[in-house]
């Protein structure tokens, strides 16, 4: 394991709150990278107790029922498979995760908006083929004229994105905190380099 990450990420929880399960579907792939497919350790409890899940691993806390006593579950696998779909939706989260929060004009990663392309003004839509993200001044200095007319150039051509391609694009995005016993499940199915 990369011993620098694991100590830039790496967190060790205080208190139950800060014990949520990674949850991975039948195929130990995670749910979704980002946001990162975490359930509430109630959640996850609950889920084992049903035998609805499987539990790969576990945090050193325990909970007590009357009659039970169980280890807090930090990884969970699903007995079912559930089917993501293939399309991705067409959300302004989306939208920014597809461009990776980078400005499509001028490569910054401050604040995001959209932008039109073809500007509606000038009959351009709201597809994916046409928005890309963009910081507030180089969307104030586009305005209603055209990409060439701005003076831009576009980083990329905006395309509409797979639910795999942003699941890839969600995992340069690490959360805030990575619980030791997520690592080997977070990143088994990354390229390995040659």
């Amino acid at each position: 394991m990369n011993t620098e990450f694991s100590t830039e990420f790496v967190h060790k929880p205080s208190n139950l709150q800060q014990c949520p399960a990674l949850v991975l579907n039948a195929d130990y792939r995670p749910l979704s990278y980002f946001p990162l497919s975490l359930w509430s350790w109630q959640d996850a409890v609950k889920a084992a107790y049903l035998d609805r899940v499987i539990i790969l691993a576990e945090y050193d806390q325990v909970v007590h029922s009357p009659s039970l006593e169980i280890r807090v579950p930090s990884v969970i696998v699903l007995r079912d498979y559930i089917q993501t779909s293939k399309m991705a939706g067409f959300t302004r989260f989306n939208l920014f995760l597809r461009d990776e929060f980078t400005c499509q004009y001028c490569g910054s990663t401050g604040d995001m908006t959209f932008d039109h392309v073809v500007p509606r003004t000038r009959g351009g839509r709201t597809t994916w083929e046409n928005v890309v993200a963009a910081c507030g001044p180089c969307n104030l200095r586009k305005g209603s004229k055209s990409v060439r007319e701005a003076g831009f150039n576009l980083r990329r051509k905006p395309a509409e994105p797979t639910s795999s391609q942003l699941m890839n694009a969600g995992r340069k995005f690490p959360p805030n905190h990575l619980h030791e016993s997520w690592m080997d499940f977070l990143y088994w199915d990354a390229e390995l380099d040659a």
